[in-house]
């Protein structure tokens, strides 16, 4: 039996309509990240930061890239003073990542800038489609806890 089963097929209109979103919510987060001197994985990276510690593992995993290019994104931001990296209490081996400081105000102002952006398309909707939305959204994501 497959996820789908019971369930009927995405329309056309609701599968464009979700792609045009999600092409629109891209390019205002590109902006945002270019305006920062920052690509749109960086902004990802320090999103990531703002709510977790994660290993350079988890942190690989919750970016869907190897441990490698990841690597090479934190020295980046470590020499930009935005992340720090901690021996884990738990794994001797692992490095565990959080922001720094000035990382935490720049993850911070993008939060803030992100929103102002995406105001627009969602400002039409009341709180309670707001609120619909938004689980509708989580729904259709797989969890990373």
């Amino acid at each position: 039996m497959t996820a789908s089963a019971g369930r009927a097929p995405a329309s056309t209109e609701m599968i464009d309509s979700l792609v045009l979103t999600s092409f629109t919510v891209i390019a205002l987060l590109s902006r945002v990240a270019a305006e920062h001197d920052m690509s749109l994985t960086q902004l990802r990276v320090l999103a990531i930061l703002r709510d977790r510690e994660p290993t350079m593992a988890e942190l690989a995993t919750y970016l869907g890239l190897e441990r490698s290019s990841v690597s090479g994104l934190i020295d980046r931001a470590v020499r930009r003073g935005l992340v720090r990296r901690d021996p884990s209490s738990d794994d001797g081996r692992a490095v565990r990542l959080s922001l720094t400081p000035d990382g935490r105000h720049l993850a911070s102002l993008g939060a803030e800038e992100v929103a102002a952006l995406i105001a627009p398309m969602t400002g039409s909707l009341t709180p309670a489609d707001q609120k619909r939305l938004g689980i509708l959204l989580g729904r259709m994501l797989p969890r990373q806890d």
